[in-house]
């Protein structure tokens, strides 16, 4: 079973819709404690402030399990956009700490950094992604795919070898990591039609 975790932020419908699509039924939307115990696999999506997400989390009655599910029973949990900011140990968007399972903090786009003045902040729409390591999470997903991004804050990993795609919006920023059985994603899959359903996919098949 696989268990979209349901802590009150974003649209978990749509994740569920596109895994039903890729063919995978056993899956849930739950913010049930039993969900969290039994589940094989987690994803973790999110949208908003990321000390609103985290302060979410932690009044849950499951959040010691889901620590102890990812760091001592090892499944496999995906983050999504928000999600996958709070994979770090912290952001700049607030002051709380987040669940630090991965060595990276979240940053503000730095606007006075890009090499063109005239981007605007939120980053919004299509970007290319650049495969910077070999994953069972992009199996068969084609040289430089394009995913749909909506963000103000990016991770900044500590460890490069944490980093497994990058893209370009004024300067190359992280745009997922994955450390062992923890896996990231700023971008949406859900909305970015064959190479989020064939990234979604292999996350069920091969993660």
């Amino acid at each position: 079973m696989l268990t979209i975790i349901d802590y009150g932020v974003g649209n978990l419908s749509s994740i569920r819709n596109m895994l039903k699509k890729a063919g995978y039924r056993d899956v849930v939307i739950s913010s049930q404690l039993a969900d969290i115990e039994q589940a094989e696999k987690l994803i973790l999506p999110g949208v908003g402030h990321f000390d609103y997400g985290m302060n979410k989390l932690r009044e849950s009655t499951f959040f010691d399990a889901l620590n102890r599910r990812v760091l001592e029973d090892k499944i496999p949990v995906l983050g999504i956009c928000l999600g996958a900011q709070l994979l770090t140990k912290g952001s700049e968007e607030g002051v709380e700490s987040g669940l630090g399972w991965i060595n990276a903090y979240t940053r503000k786009f730095r606007t006075d950094q890009m090499d063109d003045q005239s981007l605007k902040v939120p980053h919004m729409g299509w970007g290319d992604v650049h495969i910077q390591k070999q994953s069972k999470l992009l199996a068969d997903i084609p040289i430089d795919p394009r995913y749909y991004f909506v963000h103000t804050y990016h991770i900044v990993c500590e460890d490069p070898a944490d980093e497994l795609v990058s893209c370009t919006y004024g300067y190359s920023f992280t745009a997922g990591v994955e450390k062992g059985n923890i896996l990231g994603v700023q971008f949406h899959p859900e909305k970015s039609h064959k190479y989020g359903l064939n990234l979604l996919s292999n996350f069920v098949q091969n993660c």
